[in-house]
């Protein structure tokens, strides 16, 4: 059987195909008496939409999200929170020919192999389409982490081999979102939208790495031993399709360190203790200092391209695959808002703990 929950204080419940009637979440264990801001959420879940600029797909979907339960006068209920958003451009046809075909770098054979029945198209339930439920979750999540003072703020660092300079403080939303890469920086978000541009035109696609920062997180969030924050915040972004890897402050770059440049030395200010440095990335034995969580995802090239592939149908025969479908040259800038939403779900589960 799938598993399609996640959390433990706060249980999101995901539901619905790429091109069924619609895809939408439940929400089980959210406070009640929660007044909810409902045009933030809706322009939180505008920003995954498909369709918003030249260098995302091509599918066009409004994503306008709908409320069946929990939510009575603006305020939650303390009930499960059922939500649903329609799938109104599926195209099923463009997956006429790949329906006893396997896509390379899909989830096709596998489907088949571990369930024995799945839904060709657009991916079905492998699809990212699915993940349209969860950023409306965690932009709920997200309005309520702020009223405890707590932000979170994820952008695309690199695309391909064209990557930001370092930034002295986290960039701002209006910058994040002054473009169509969401890239802070003016001069490399253009690049990075040439080099987009580039592998649509080519039919091929390019990955990159999303960076990401949460501020204002007390000390002591996450356990040291098998709950410890980092393996939290893994369980849920990892989930993210196309995510291949996660680092927390220098990541791999602090195997280059010796002990002496790596450790944060503690420093007391306004009478807080807190790290001078940041190596850490704001976790140290699994739970929070206090400090900026800082971490990177690692993107793949989305594995749907206009390219002729070889691979193999239902039968074991080798075929020739030209895939018609819409896709994202560069999933990275409509990864932004399922980043803020995961480690808004993620943390939001963790806060409830302390409760």
């Amino acid at each position: 059987m799938a598993r399609n929950s996640i959390g433990k204080n706060l249980i999101i419940t995901s539901f619905g195909e790429s091109h069924g009637p619609s895809v939408g979440v439940i929400i089980d264990g959210f406070p009640a008496n929660f007044t909810v801001n409902h045009s933030a959420l809706q322009l939180f879940v505008d920003r995954r939409r498909p369709g918003q600029s030249k260098i995302t797909t091509d599918r066009s979907e409004a994503d306008q999200v709908q409320w069946l339960s929990g939510i009575y006068e603006n305020k939650t209920l303390g009930s499960p929170i059922a939500l649903i958003i329609a799938n109104n451009d599926a195209r099923s046809k463009d997956y006429d020919a790949l329906k006893d075909v396997y896509r390379p770098g899909h989830a096709d054979w596998l489907y088949d192999h571990k369930y024995q029945h799945r839904d060709h198209r657009g991916g079905g339930r492998s699809s990212a389409r699915i993940t349209a439920g969860w950023v409306a979750a965690g932009a709920l999540a997200t309005q309520y982490l702020e009223q405890q003072g707590i932000a979170i703020r994820a952008w695309v660092n690199q695309v391909w081999q064209i990557q930001a300079p370092v930034c002295s403080s986290t960039p701002t939303t209006e910058e994040i979102e002054g473009n169509a890469v969401r890239c802070w920086h003016t001069d490399t978000a253009k690049q990075m939208i040439a080099a987009i541009e580039q592998a649509k035109i080519e039919g091929d696609s390019l990955g990159g790495i999303v960076r990401c920062v949460i501020e204002g997180l007390p000390a002591g969030i996450g356990e040291p031993v098998f709950g410890k924050l980092h393996a939290i915040l893994g369980q849920y972004l990892l989930s993210i399709n196309a995510v291949k890897g996660i680092s927390f402050g220098d990541g791999f770059a602090a195997t280059t360190l010796k002990g002496s440049e790596h450790n944060d030395a503690w420093a007391i200010s306004n009478g807080r203790i807190h790290g001078k440095t940041n190596h850490s990335g704001g976790i140290v034995g699994g739970m929070s200092t206090g400090d900026p969580v800082v971490f990177d995802l690692a993107f793949k090239p989305t594995s749907t391209i206009n390219i002729s592939q070889e691979t193999v149908n239902k039968t074991g025969d080798s075929v020739e695959l030209n895939v018609q479908g819409r896709h994202d040259p560069c999933v990275l800038p409509r990864a932004i808002p399922i980043v803020d939403a995961m480690a808004a779900l993620a943390v939001m589960d963790l806060f409830l703990e302390t409760k």
